[in-house]
């Protein structure tokens, strides 16, 4: 029975979700500026009420961003500490897909547009359509205006919008939506159901490749003047 481990911090939120034995635990708390204070003690938290010791996990999947440049490196940093010493392998997950994954599962909506405030007046943008239970990736994800937010090409019926963007930059995303949750953040629980696909797929990845995507390239290396 495989056995994973997901944890977030790419949001103000902080969330861990555990799979073992078909059944899922999960925490979450809204704590901005405390996940690392706080990650660890949640893990160790979880896997006592599971009644499992570290060494029992397959693999563990993160939020691999866009988010916070803090919050991805803390979960990043954390991922790679315990993939390593486990020799364990990593599930990358787009913070954007679990956006649309919990919209999914909370809202039964099937088309997501999720935004994310990326600020410097610009969002984190993916649209998302369930395939098979899985919300999977319609077209790219940018850092964008909200002026250029889009559907896709081929977009059709009804689209919901998730996430921090929708709540500051609603009134200037020029997408219609059949509803939307502006204060949605990205839950492990979700992370999880996702991270359940891809371990199906075999797309685990060696510690090393645990990776961020801030999908705005200049945020952790600035480039010199052209």
């Amino acid at each position: 029975m495989t056995t994973l481990l997901a944890l977030d911090t790419a949001t103000e939120a902080c969330s861990v979700a555990l799979l073992h034995d078909g059944k899922v635990l999960s925490h979450y708390e809204v704590i901005p500026r405390l996940h690392a204070q706080r990650l660890l003690p949640m893990i160790q938290t979880l896997l006592a009420e599971a009644g499992l010791p570290l060494a029992a996990l397959d693999a563990i999947a993160f939020g691999r961003g866009p988010g916070a440049f803090t919050g991805v490196r803390i979960a990043i940093g954390v991922v790679q500490g315990l993939a390593f010493a486990l020799d364990r392998p990593v599930l990358p997950v787009s913070d954007l897909a679990v956006l649309a994954q919990r919209s999914h599962r909370e809202q039964g909506v099937d088309q997501v547009a999720a935004a994310i405030d990326a600020r410097m007046d610009e969002v984190y943008w993916g649209c998302y359509r369930l395939e098979a239970g899985e919300m999977r990736l319609a077209g790219a994800e940018a850092v964008l205006p909200p002026e250029k937010a889009q559907l896709p090409r081929d977009a059709s019926g009804d689209w919901y919008g998730a996430g921090t963007g929708w709540g500051t930059f609603a009134a200037r995303i020029p997408v219609q939506v059949c509803g939307q949750s502006p204060a949605l953040l990205p839950h492990a629980e979700d992370l999880l159901t996702l991270a359940r696909f891809a371990w199906a797929r075999g797309e685990g990845l060696p510690a090393d490749q645990a990776q961020p995507v801030y999908l705005r390239d200049n945020v952790a290396t600035p480039k010199a003047p052209r």
